[in-house]
Order: structure tokens, then C-alpha cells, then sequence
């Protein structure tokens, strides 16, 4: 499925997108001007359909028209102003709200491309808020202009999580692949690049479970106690969701051990080959301590140097340090091959 491009923008109000939705009909966009008539309107004139209404933040008019358009919870509005943190589900004066994480819409995925979206969710309205695109809300986007029907707000956010799980699902992909790639490389010894590449990897696939890991949670708490409104079709459709995110996020985390132990294996040959190298030094300074040794006491030139006057002092002394460092030798490697 093609995804949107990015580049679009909002009205004076804020509003992204708008789109209604009637059983089993494809949706047809809708704009400010009609969410008050819609809404108005009793639920049985209005055919059991339902609005999605997009807004984006950075335009200073959004929550000036939620406030004034649209009877929404207070915690909807706080959740707009948080940082990002954990993923949030809860009930708020009988409608649904939720703050959930995914990766910026043209993100390669990086520790710090993570936004935020807030949606309210009510009997026949949802309200999705964001700052910047993201990645699993344009591809719920994509669906709905394709053609697909929804027959409820919360079947709606079922399908959004499935694509965030999806979207998830793709970067595990990707980083699959690239501690493949990484470990082969172990393998053949060359672990020179590899190390900050890994150590990346892993900071950016923690923070995402560590944002991501409490939205199963918050569902299936929801689902012990469901709002009334919600029908068993839409119960059964956000269980889907959640086992499939919880899936996901348990690859994540076997993913991440996978890295942590590639990690350990690396620092265990950088040290292997450390302490070989201070081996080598170690041996070389032991072999040539004799030389020095005597080259330091026959260079005093104070009287009583011995074979000073023999005509073959000089290859004696010569022999003799051969003879001290090949023992010398022998004994090092000999121990080390022990």
C-alpha cells in the first residue's frame, strides 16, 4: 500500500484530515464546518457513523477549535502539552484517551525520530493530535482512503496499533539485518567498525521498546473492564492488536539480548587481543633486559673489567647473552603454549 506523502498541511483550524465513516461504505472527507451539523445530530438520524479528525499541533488554531467545537476531557488536552514518555490508555469522563509513540514518518529510525500522538475516543468521534507525521498514522491513513470500511471509532484504533506493531515489525526487520551483517563480521575476526554501530543500535531499539513495551499492558486493562459502548467485535479487535504489539515487542527484546550479547563477544576479543599484544611487549622487554644489562655494565669503562684483555672477550660475552635469551625465550613461549 502506498503511504502519503508527508508535505501536507492544515487548515486554519488545525485540522490535517477529516473523514466520515458509515457501515460498510467508504469514507468520504469532511470538513470544520460540518463536524458541528454531524454532531448535532442524534446518533440514529446519523446512520451509526462516526468522524476521524486529524489535527496537527503546530498550528496554534487546533486547540483553539477543540475547545470551542468539540466537549472533550480535560486529560485529552494535558496529554497535548506532555513530553514524550510511556504509552498511556485510560478512560476520562466516559471516552477513551490515548498517547502512543511511533517513529516520524521519514525516519530511517534514530533514538531521537520518536513522536507522539494523542487520541480521543468516544462512541462516535475520534480525535488524533500530533506535532509531526508519523510513520503507523499516515498508514492508517492510507487504508481509509483506499477504500476500507471501519464500522466503529475503536476498530479505527485497533487498526492503528496493528500498524504500529507493523511498523515496529519493520524495524526489527532492518535491525535484524544489520546485526546479521555485523555478527558475520565477527565471525571472520574483523570487529573494527562494529562496535559503535552495535552500541547504537542498541540505545535506539531500547528506548523504542522502553516507549512501546507498556501499550499491551494498558490494553489489556482496558479490556478487562471495557466502557459500555464498546461492542465485543471491537473487544475482540483490540485483543488482536494487542497480541500482535505484545509479539513485537518481545522480538525487540530478543533482539536487543542478541546485541548485548554480540557486545560481550567483541569486548572479549578486544581484551583476548589486548592481552596478547601486551604479551608480546612483555616477552620482547624480558628478551632484551640481558643485553641491556651487560651493555650497561661493560660501558661503565672502570677498571677490573673482566676479559678486557682476552682476544675473544667479545664473542664470549656474545654467546653467553644468545645462550641467557634463547632460555630466556624458551621459558615464556614454553609456558604459554602450556
Amino acid at each position: 500500500m502506498r503511504i502519503t506523502d508527508a508535505s501536507y498541511g492544515s487548515n486554519e483550524d488545525g485540522l490535517i484530515w477529516g473523514y466520515r465513516f458509515e457501515p460498510e461504505q467508504p469514507a468520504q472527507s469532511i470538513d470544520t464546518n460540518a463536524v458541528a451539523q454531524f454532531l448535532a445530530a442524534p446518533a440514529e438520524e446519523g446512520g451509526g457513523g462516526f468522524l476521524w479528525l486529524h489535527f496537527s499541533l503546530s498550528n496554534t488554531g487546533s486547540e483553539r477549535y477543540l475547545r470551542r467545537a468539540l466537549e472533550l476531557p480535560d486529560a485529552f488536552y494535558d496529554s497535548l502539552r506532555s513530553e514524550v514518555g510511556s504509552t498511556r490508555l485510560e478512560l476520562d469522563d466516559g471516552a477513551l484517551i490515548a498517547v502512543i509513540h511511533d517513529v516520524l514518518f521519514d525516519s530511517s529510525f534514530d533514538a531521537s525520530e520518536v513522536g507522539t500522538t494523542s487520541l480521543c475516543i468516544g462512541p462516535r468521534l475520534l480525535v488524533s493530535a500530533r506535532l509531526r507525521p508519523l510513520r503507523s498514522v499516515d498508514q492508517l491513513r492510507a487504508a481509509v482512503r483506499s477504500g476500507q470500511s471501519f464500522r466503529s471509532p475503536v476498530e479505527l484504533l485497533a487498526h492503528l496499533l496493528r500498524d504500529q506493531a507493523s511498523v515496529l515489525g519493520d524495524i526489527l526487520r532492518k535491525s535484524t539485518q544489520q546485526v546479521d551483517r555485523i555478527e558475520d563480521r565477527l565471525l571472520a575476526n574483523r570487529i573494527s567498525t562494529d562496535r559503535t554501530q552495535l552500541g547504537a543500535l542498541r540505545r535506539s531499539l531500547v528506548r523504542l521498546q522502553r516507549l512501546l513495551a507498556p501499550e499491551p499492558t494498558a490494553l489489556f486493562r482496558l479490556l478487562n473492564r471495557p466502557p459500555d459502548w464498546i461492542s465485543h467485535d471491537d473487544i475482540q479487535d483490540l485483543q488482536q492488536a494487542a497480541e500482535e504489539f505484545s509479539t513485537a515487542i518481545g522480538d525487540s527484546a530478543a533482539l536487543v539480548e542478541r546485541v548485548k550479547l554480540i557486545q560481550e563477544e567483541l569486548a572479549a576479543l578486544v581484551n583476548e587481543q589486548t592481552g596478547r599484544t601486551l604479551f608480546v611487549l612483555t616477552v620482547v622487554t624480558v628478551l632484551a633486559l640481558p643485553i641491556n644489562l651487560i651493555a650497561g655494565l661493560f660501558g661503565m669503562n672502570v677498571g677490573g673489567m673482566p676479559l678486557a684483555e682476552s682476544r675473544h672477550g667479545f664473542w664470549t660475552v656474545v654467546v653467553a647473552l644468545f645462550v641467557l635469551t634463547a632460555i630466556l625465550a624458551y621459558a615464556a613461549f614454553g609456558r604459554r603454549r602450556d
